[in-house]
């Protein structure tokens, strides 16, 4: 995204990715689950 863009508006959407990430979290009353990497067989 840095290619395409600006620094700055790279950092607000990150930003924006996040908060609404931690938003959906709060609202749910969820934990943080962390990612599930799948293995290549």
């Amino acid at each position: 995204m840095l290619e395409r863009k600006p620094p700055l508006v790279a950092a607000f959407a990150l930003a924006n990715k996040m908060a609404r990430g931690i938003w959906a979290m709060l609202t749910r009353g969820e934990g943080y689950r962390d990612p599930v990497i799948a293995s290549a067989a």
